[in-house]
């Protein structure tokens, strides 16, 4: 038997071999920090892994795939030509117990209206509560879709829309749909700390809550009343290891399991350890570039298509993604539906580009912000790098790119406010539908949604994007998709970079994980042997 302590961390040692144990704990390398643990006010999957073991949601993902299936309800019933959805609820569904609450009735309607009315209706108590941004709910076009959610009785919830809308059932599968509970909501509002609410988490999922140290460790503890596939570990760690060197150093030291993020260039030596196993699989991804659109001279799209085509992006994907990954010409990979394969990408070309930009009335030397991604991401394995190579092609146009980085949640909030002239991101699909992905651009009312960071509206876009909501013929709505990558396309609001083959490493004992395209990291059925 092989005794293994988190040094610094404050873990019990964790104990493997063949002997059995009093409890069994399965650790994460997670890359981050979550910003809280509530998704409903969160964009980042750092924050959703954070959170994920805890909830769930109405509808779900069937675990490794894209296929929607029950959740917390069991069924439904589709009426009035799509606009009308009766959720038929489980019974007998346990909320998790914390510190200092413990429930005194199982899940109910009542939750599901409190999870809802918390993103949606402005007189929910718990609305402004943690900053009452919902930039999920909002930027799915939640507000502008939903027309009532009642209850009619304790287990039927009855949602009605203002039009149909064909990937609602996916998007009710989403991080930002997960159910709550009312009572400790309540519970918390009469004891004066409702910003515990989002702290310290208390929902019906496979785990439940124990004890969170920012940067890190995050615990949590086997639900035994789960109703759902059962957790096979009593215990679940995510060791919070931003660096990626020291992620792999864990994983081959046995003090973690699974490593979500390894690095391109330690793959090789990966899979040659007999104690390690490597997964792969086409990501469902995009890595891109932004430009501000409102910052001159990136409002001009011939500005925007001269600087794509100053950047070699092939060199990019053999050096960072190490052949790892494929050309990206539109927002969607090859391997989804609609996929307009006639997009021709645009030429690597750095004196085609300086004519472009003398042609679009820009003096060089022209001077930018060059905002690179500070965590690893399948969809870009290394931000920093990638900035530095761009920093080099821009140079040879008469650019120069000023390398600019801050934390992650930061980070984030900054580009979605604007702050950056180019930043890179990125984007991993959430339920397996193009819109998913083509709302990245969409615009609100004629306002960018906060994922939208080039700040970049087309009214045809945007009108082709709503469109394709409601049209039921899958055939249809690819026509549509296939116009509005055209216009993407013509309009260059993003450097697009690749469509990356995502990796994911494991210790050779561990068993019934399963790798999602979704990006996502769940650990119900998930086993030590």
């Amino acid at each position: 038997m092989k005794a293994i302590t988190f040094a610094g961390l404050g873990l019990a040692a964790l104990l493997f071999g063949s002997t059995a144990v009093e409890a069994k704990t399965l650790v994460y390398c997670s890359e981050g920090s979550p910003e809280n643990f509530t998704p409903a006010i969160n964009t980042t999957g750092t924050s959703f892994d954070a959170a994920r073991p805890v909830y769930n949601r109405l509808t779900e993902f069937k675990r490794g795939t894209t296929i929607v299936g029950p959740g917390l309800a069991e069924s439904w019933d589709i009426s009035d030509g799509g606009k009308t959805i009766v959720f038929h609820l489980r019974k007998g569904v346990k909320f998790h117990s914390v510190k200092d609450f413990k429930p005194t009735r199982d899940f109910n309607a009542d939750d599901v209206l409190f999870s809802f009315n918390r993103q949606w209706k402005p007189d929910s108590p718990y609305f402004k509560i943690s900053g009452g941004k919902y930039d999920y709910f909002n930027d799915m076009d939640m507000p502008s879709l939903l027309d009532t959610i009642e209850k009619k009785d304790d287990y039927t919830i009855v949602m009605k829309l203002k039009t149909a809308n064909v990937a609602i059932l996916a998007n009710l599968a989403m991080d930002f749909a997960s159910i709550a509970s009312a009572e400790y909501a309540d519970f918390l509002l009469k004891k004066g700390t409702p910003e515990q609410f989002d702290q310290v988490p208390v929902g019906t999922g496979p785990f439940s809550f124990v004890a969170y140290q920012k940067d890190a460790v995050i615990r949590f503890k086997a639900n035994k009343d789960y109703w759902g596939e059962k957790p096979l570990v009593d215990d679940l760690v995510y060791a919070i290891t931003p660096d990626a060197t020291a992620r792999y150093a864990k994983l081959k030291a046995g003090e973690c399991h699974i490593n979500a993020y390894p690095r391109p260039a330690d793959l090789p030596e990966m899979q040659k350890d007999s104690s390690l196993k490597v997964i792969s699989a086409s990501g469902l991804n995009i890595a891109f570039w932004a430009f501000n659109t409102t910052k001159p001279p990136f409002d001009k799209k011939e500005v925007r298509q001269a600087l794509t085509m100053a950047i070699d992006k092939d060199a990019i994907i053999k050096d960072v993604y190490l052949g790892a990954g494929q050309p990206a010409k539109t927002l969607i990979p090859s391997t989804m539906w609609s996929y307009n394969d006639k997009i021709v990408d645009y030429p690597y070309d750095p004196e085609k580009a300086k004519a472009a930009l003398k042609a679009a009335g820009v003096t060089t030397p022209l001077d930018i912000d060059l905002w690179y991604m500070p965590v690893q991401r399948p969809y870009n394995p290394n931000g920093k790098r990638i900035g530095e190579m761009m920093q080099a092609d821009l140079a040879k146009i008469g650019v120069n790119a000023k390398l600019v980085t801050y934390e992650w949640g930061e980070y984030r909030k900054r580009a979605q406010n604007g702050e950056d002239i180019t930043a890179q991101l990125g984007w991993t699909g959430d339920n397996g539908d193009p819109d998913n992905f083509f709302f990245l651009d969409g615009c609100t009312d004629g306002k960018p949604a906060s994922n939208n960071i080039p700040k970049w509206c087309n009214a045809e876009f945007n009108d082709l994007l709503v469109k394709a909501r409601v049209i039921p013929d899958q055939a249809g709505r690819a026509k549509l998709y296939e116009r509005m990558q055209e216009i993407e396309h013509d309009e260059a609001p993003e450097f697009l970079i690749a469509h990356s083959t995502v990796f994911e490493t494991m210790r050779a004992n561990v068993t019934g994980y399963k790798q999602s395209p979704l990006g996502t990291h769940t650990f119900e059925g998930v086993d030590i042997q």
